[in-house]
């Protein structure tokens, strides 16, 4: 029904052998995506959880940690990992740069975790010392893994971040973003949070991300998940924004329309491990403009499956995907 509604005559994509199977739905229909999807993934997962350096470096077997940036994320966002990985970079002269790859990471994490998402000016004396103090840590850890590693992109993605949150500077920013796109001139982390550093609320002026978006997206070739920085651009534009109806208008609607149909509905798209996260993107940017044409198809996609990211930049995230999966 949905192929012959929006025209399209492909068939869904084959199963994925590695793909977790779905869990137990809320009341609502939504599930909250565990591990990227992917069962390859959870074993990692679990080897970090554990505390397990040896299973965690055979679980990395068939991932490039550094180049995989949604991987990473799920070591850097694992509450606990501090507290064992500083032994791994320690001892295991081996995979050194790898210990150092995770442990930056999560330092950052853990950075902003002892900050909180509160204002500036409601952050205490003392988150704003544990803050400085961890991404210190991040900022040697993860230069050390750079240079270890040259051809790695996922230290410099990461570099950006804690820049922006010691307030380094656009001189320091901008290089290091040139350093994340000579290693891969389409990466979509790097140029997420690069929309991120240009808005207003980081020292960048009204636009100036969208057009950085615009620009980035049009040399994407067809299928590429670029696309995902012209959801994110409108979504960061619609936070800084003082109006809940900012994205509702037919010219946006139109740009995500063609983003998504370019980039994660075109059959060139790639489904690896955590293609969620990229559908979510576009599900909020599309919800925000009342987009009503493509919004249904992705949604239907996800299937009910929900991310986090970018939906905490919402007061009730689950409840706000719940509210517009229901409309859409």
């Amino acid at each position: 029904m949905f192929g012959k509604l929006f025209g399209r005559g492909e068939e869904r994509p084959a199963a994925d052998p590695h793909a977790l199977p779905v869990p137990r739905r809320q009341r609502n229909g939504m599930y909250t995506l565990r591990a990227l999807g992917d069962a390859r993934v959870l074993a990692l997962v679990e080897a970090a959880e554990a505390g397990d350096w040896e299973a965690v470096k055979t679980a990395l077997g068939p991932f490039d940690l550094g180049r995989d940036h949604l991987v990473l994320a799920e070591l850097a966002d694992l509450d606990g990992v501090q507290d064992w990985i500083g032994r791994a970079v320690e001892e295991d002269k081996e995979h050194r740069a790898t210990a150092l790859l995770i442990s930056g990471t999560r330092h950052i994490s853990w950075g902003w975790e002892a900050r909180t998402a509160a204002r500036a000016v409601d952050v205490t004396q003392e988150q704003w010392r544990v803050f400085h103090e961890r991404l210190g840590i991040a900022e040697e850890q993860l230069l050390e893994a750079a240079e270890l590693r040259p051809d790695w992109i996922t230290p410099w993605r990461r570099l950006l971040t804690s820049g922006r949150g010691m307030s380094l500077g656009s001189a320091v920013n901008e290089t290091r973003l040139a350093a994340a796109l000579r290693r891969d001139p389409l990466d979509l982390e790097s140029r997420i949070e690069w929309v991120s550093q240009l808005q207003p609320r980081w020292g960048g002026e009204p636009g100036q991300a969208l057009t950085f978006a615009r620009e980035a997206f049009a040399g994407a070739p067809e299928g590429h998940r670029l696309g995902c920085v012209i959801a994110m651009a409108h979504i960061e534009e619609w936070v800084e924004s003082d109006r809940k109806d900012h994205l509702d208008t037919p010219r946006t609607q139109e740009e995500l329309r063609d983003a998504a149909r370019r980039s994660i509905l075109h059959p060139a798209y790639d489904r690896r491990p955590g293609w969620q996260a990229d559908f979510n993107m576009f599900a909020m940017a599309l919800a925000l403009s009342s987009e009503s044409i493509v919004a249904p198809r992705v949604f239907h996609e996800l299937d009910g499956a929900y991310t986090s990211w970018p939906w905490e930049y919402m007061a009730r995230p689950e409840k706000m995907y719940a509210h517009f999966r229901r409309r859409a």
